[in-house]
């Protein structure tokens, strides 16, 4: 059976129930806010798209619909979704504006090395195992779904279409090994450490670069080679990782 994807993305099924999947971390507005404006970040929700209605959204997250409220009310205020009246009306998505070069320097010199390499450990764990997994589970139309997510890396002008279209590829590469609990946290990490690896200027990743590498991942998981997928998947993590602190360690010396 083909799996269905949302309207005029590359996103599968699978990747969006989890984003639409129970809380486990209980019902804080806090953190409904942050599992719909990762969604939103990582194009998983797309823009201009109409959110379900406040009881199934509610209802599908496990929360109460005051808690709800409350999220997108506060996700308005970050101008990631506007609310309209009328018939016809609801909750959109707005893609966000993408983060100053700036900005995104002054998180990465303020994140220390000790934790730049935690929070690589867990991608490099998480997104290797998802890998492997892929390469035994994956149907046909994920690997379809795969490689037309690295067609969007190769065909990406901007920072964020760069970031976005990476960070899918390892959340659809999860969700190809058919586990949720894999697919929640490649989101989780692509969300927190995402957009620091597409910083310009001193971007750990370079495009053409990270195409080949998907490239070649992308045809061990096809061949079924879970070992060799697994690998390729580790050594570009580690790079990216690697450069990432290194540039951590160039800003900090040039700290004013």
């Amino acid at each position: 059976m083909t799996e269905a994807r949302a309207p005029g993305s590359a996103v599968s099924g699978s990747a969006r129930h989890v984003v639409f999947a129970p809380l486990r971390d209980g019902g804080r507005v806090e953190v409904v806010a942050l599992r719909i404006s990762e969604a939103i970040g990582l194009g998983l929700i797309a823009d201009g798209e109409q959110l379900p209605s406040e009881l199934e959204l509610a209802a599908a997250l496990n929360v109460s619909t005051v808690t709800l409220r409350e999220a997108l009310a506060l996700l308005r205020q970050r101008g990631l979704v506007e609310t309209r009246r009328g018939r016809g009306g609801g909750s959109f998505v707005r893609a966000p504006v993408d983060a100053s070069v700036e900005r995104l320097r002054t998180v990465l010199r303020e994140t220390g090395v000790h934790e730049l390499r935690e929070i690589g450990d867990h991608l490099l764990a998480v997104t290797a195992t998802a890998a492997r997994l892929a390469a035994v589970r994956a149907s046909a139309d994920q690997i379809e779904r795969l490689g037309e997510l690295v067609e969007q890396l190769a065909a990406a002008e901007t920072v964020g279409e760069r970031r976005r279209a990476d960070g899918r590829f390892h959340i659809e590469i999860a969700a190809a090994a058919q586990s949720t609990r894999l697919t929640r946290q490649e989101i989780d990490l692509q969300g927190e450490i995402g957009e620091l690896l597409w910083i310009p200027f001193g971007e750990a990743i370079e495009r053409d670069e990270r195409v080949r590498q998907h490239r070649a991942a992308l045809a061990a998981i096809a061949a079924g080679d879970g070992d060799r997928a697994r690998r390729l998947t580790e050594e570009h993590v580690e790079l990216a990782v690697t450069r990432l602190i290194e540039f951590h360690l160039q800003l900090s010396r040039h700290e004013p």
